[in-house]
């Protein structure tokens, strides 16, 4: 099989720099949710479906004119809330401290 040292193997310290930095995929979920939201009282505040659209001739339903505000409300979300993470990660991501790190290095001996 592998040659085995007998010796003890050394950790190695190490100094990091850590910092933190904000969950991307936290912040488009509640940008998206946002949205919705938004969608929702825009669909619902200003009533656009009591008569045919002037461009088409067609009658929407609240649930269409709520489908198409929501294209979007959505992204609009998305974007507000990347530019505050992103905005959060420089201000927060500036603060940094070492710490030390050991790396370890084990072995299976199975």
């Amino acid at each position: 099989m592998g040659v085995m040292s007998s010796s003890p193997q050394v950790p190695l310290e190490q100094v990091v720099k850590v910092r933190r930095a904000p969950r991307y995929g936290v912040f488009t979920a509640l940008g998206a949710a946002l949205g919705v939201v938004a969608a929702m009282i825009l669909a619902t505040v200003f009533d656009g479906t009591s008569e045919a659209s002037p461009y088409t001739q067609v009658d929407y339903s609240l649930s269409q004119a709520f489908g198409f505000i929501m294209l979007w409300c959505v992204p609009a979300g998305i974007l507000l809330a990347m530019l505050i993470a992103l905005l959060l990660d420089r201000t927060v991501g500036r603060r940094s401290r070492d710490v030390t790190a050991v790396h370890e290095l084990v072995v299976d001996e199975g």
